[in-house]
């Protein structure tokens, strides 16, 4: 058995069965992401526009890709058409500009929160106050917002880390319950990287987004 196949069957033993495992597989080739899909995996997650709309073209069409970087608006109308779930939705700007190609497609295009909880200038993402006081979101006919997502600070103090996910989780019980009480689509915290994913899930991550874990280190 190949070493990505092991790491991701592995893996999967260990988290709790009710998470969902994004595997990260920016910079990885199409051959790298067959390992770990031919383990029976399916949800898949990229960073760039142009990579993804290539890896897409190479490999199996149950893919489920999710976007989980940054992305500039003008790059939407690229992966609208296909992509599974938008996990880095961090500004109005962009949220309504995906409503607006998903309609142009005719689709209704799953999208994340992503809310600035590191302690990090170079990190994208809403705060709790700007989404609170704002009702536009709810008023899009081709998104559907199903949670939150976010990053922590690259520390090794795990107290802040663990602070950071339990302030995620206090965002998305107040969004729930002002916005979303009815909306059972609206369910998932993506927190939880290959450092910090035991933590997360402590801090009641329902998403967790590996890379290096299963693929290795990146180039």
């Amino acid at each position: 058995m190949t070493d990505i196949a092991s790491n991701i069957i592995r893996l999967k033993e260990e988290i709790p069965s009710n998470i969902k495992l994004v595997a990260v597989s920016k910079t990885k080739t199409a051959d790298e992401i067959l390992k770990a899909y031919n383990t029976g995996h399916r949800i898949f997650g990229e960073n760039r526009v142009q990579e993804l709309v290539k890896k897409r073209e190479e490999l199996p069409e149950d893919i489920q890709w999710h976007f989980v970087g940054h992305l500039q608006s003008n790059k939407a109308k690229n992966i609208v058409p296909f992509i599974s779930m938008i996990e880095s939705v961090d500004t109005f700007k962009l949220l309504r500009i995906i409503n607006k190609e998903a309609s142009r497609n005719n689709r209704i295009v799953d999208c994340l929160l992503q809310f600035y909880i590191a302690k990090e200038e170079t990190k994208f993402g809403f705060d709790m106050k700007e989404v609170v006081e704002s009702e536009e979101f709810r008023h899009l006919n081709n998104v559907r917002l199903c949670g939150v997502m976010g990053m922590a600070t690259f520390t090794d103090d795990h107290e802040q880390v663990r602070r950071e996910f339990k302030y995620l989780n206090e965002c998305f019980n107040e969004l729930k319950n002002r916005w979303f009480s009815d909306q059972p689509s609206f369910r998932e915290i993506s927190m939880g990287m290959s450092g910090d994913y035991r933590i997360a899930i402590e801090e009641g991550s329902t998403m967790i987004r590996i890379g290096s874990i299963i693929f290795g280190t990146r180039e």
